[in-house]
């Protein structure tokens, strides 16, 4: 979900991979319009955008209605979208893999060949690993890094933050079947710890044998 406020206007995109929500989500687009406004006293767009085919009927929903209220709103159905507007943007390539094609391989191909063109190293990098997490939604993980070189995606910020956020929720379970509850500030100080510090934690673990080892590693580090 996204508020950006410009011109006096606030523009509020929400994404979504499933048409199931609690409420459900026309109700919840006219709630946001209604707090938004209340909040900001100026004019709200609203798009809501499906990331993910279904036929179901909030997909092509694009309005809230009852008894005393109709608020309207736009939707886009990424699988009904040309892609060749996606393909020549590069802020829109990650997207571009999800829009309408006759053969879904030779748009990821397309793709793909498309982020290489990038000349910054670091925007390449950073688009390929949005790329890789919203082609997910659509292809298989083998076949998206068949077309997505690996080590560009390695080298992407939002990559490397998905690698380190798993990595510590796996060795903070490590730490509490070891230790138990453990303070948190310590907690805080391997939340720090890199993708890469974190896997050398996994293995030092396995030499600890009382939580004063874990402090003296910390303060190594």
């Amino acid at each position: 979900m996204t508020f950006l406020q410009a011109a006096n206007q606030i523009l509020h995109i929400e994404f979504q991979t499933l048409a199931k929500s609690n409420p459900a989500l026309n109700f919840r687009m006219l709630d946001y319009s209604v707090r938004l406004k209340r909040q900001y006293r100026c004019p709200v767009v609203q798009v809501l955008i499906f990331l993910q085919e279904t036929t179901n009927e909030m997909a092509f929903t694009e309005e809230y209605r009852d008894n005393t209220t109709i608020h309207q709103y736009q939707v886009v159905r990424l699988w009904e979208q040309d892609s060749t507007l996606f393909l020549v943007n590069p802020a829109l390539l990650p997207l571009a893999s999800l829009t309408r094609t006759n053969s879904p391989q030779t748009l990821l191909a397309q793709v793909a060949e498309q982020v290489a063109t990038i000349p910054d190293r670091e925007e390449r990098q950073n688009i390929a690993g949005c790329v890789e997490i919203l082609a997910g939604l659509r292809f298989e993980k083998d076949l998206v890094r068949q077309f997505l070189r690996e080590d560009i995606m390695k080298e992407s910020v939002i990559y490397q933050d998905i690698v380190q956020k798993e990595a510590f929720k796996l060795i903070s379970r490590q730490l509490k079947r070891r230790f138990g509850d453990i303070d948190e500030s310590l907690v805080e100080q391997v939340r720090n710890l890199s993708a890469e510090q974190l896997e050398e934690l996994g293995e030092e673990l396995l030499d600890f044998s009382e939580i004063a080892d874990l402090v003296a590693w910390l303060e190594q580090q």
